[in-house]
């Protein structure tokens, strides 16, 4: 998995991000694709916590580490002593509910609690970002895509850099980023005198969005629909199609602000209440 750069992040206003994440009610998950793209926006999950107190737990860390610019290594030392003591931790044999199998798991551990951290901040600073770029239209309706382009850039994520649409292309309906587990991309605005001024070309994604079939799971071997947007590749200079990771084809800004209560049931309708009217 590429590391996350979150310093950039970290630099922002952090309010609209926490806003965000507090938006969300929550949900009880198996298997990460049970909460399907846009839907992760709208509940606060980890794969496999199956008991609410560890959810809240991880939560907790998870929106103290947004408000107060918490490094990875405060989440790791913070949650690691309380998911052990709950029995949320390494490799177990677990029931599947589902199949009736009895499969060994991967629970809590450092790998995990980093894909949990960067994924969650990372989502919820650019949800953030999203908000505060939608409020600024009027001036700066010109957004351009923006990859971090070194040795660790996904070759899709470099063919993306630089492209420039209208706030409201389709195409930011499904590669607004985090496009992607680990994607360190971000989006910038432009105004008209911008685009004149540097001789930049904006785009048009008519024509060129589709979908494409991706497996979810080797396990399974479960399919789902992915979108794709066909390109040029700068190195190669070729049309290629590329398209967000599997579970990643939607926008989580335009996504996450209205949460719908109406999804969650007993205590999980109480606590989604309980978040959002703190």
């Amino acid at each position: 998995m590429a590391r996350v750069d979150l310093a950039y992040c970290m630099s922002l206003p952090p309010g609209k991000a926490i806003q965000y994440l507090k938006n969300k009610g929550y949900a009880i998950t198996w298997d990460w694709e049970e909460l399907w793209q846009d839907a992760q926006a709208q509940a606060f999950t980890v794969a496999k916590v199956t008991r609410l107190d560890i959810l809240q737990d991880i939560r907790d860390a998870v929106e103290k580490a947004l408000a107060e610019g918490k490094t990875f290594a405060w989440f790791k030392k913070e949650l690691t002593p309380v998911l052990k003591a709950k029995g949320w931790w390494g490799k177990q044999e677990v029931l599947d509910e589902d199949t009736g199998e009895v499969r060994e798991v991967q629970l809590g551990s450092p790998r995990r609690l980093e894909t949990i951290y960067r994924t969650n901040l990372q989502t919820a600073y650019m949800a953030g970002r999203w908000q505060t770029q939608m409020e600024n239209v009027g001036d700066r309706p010109f957004w351009r895509y923006v990859a971090i382009l070194d040795g660790r850039t996904r070759p899709s994520h470099r063919a993306m850099n630089g492209r420039v649409f209208r706030y409201d292309d389709p195409f930011w309906e499904a590669f607004y980023p985090p496009n992607g587990w680990g994607c360190r991309c971000r989006v910038t605005t432009l105004s008209a005198d911008d685009l004149q001024a540097r001789g930049i070309q904006r785009e048009s994604s008519a024509g060129r969005l589709g979908t494409a079939m991706r497996t979810v799971s080797e396990r399974s071997g479960e399919q789902r629909e992915v979108a794709t947007f066909r390109t040029i590749d700068p190195v190669t200079r070729r049309e290629i199609s590329v398209s967000p990771d599997v579970g990643w084809s939607y926008n989580p800004g335009a996504a996450g602000w209205v949460p719908d209560l109406a999804r969650y049931t007993g205590d999980l309708a109480k606590l989604a209440n309980k978040e959002l009217r703190a």
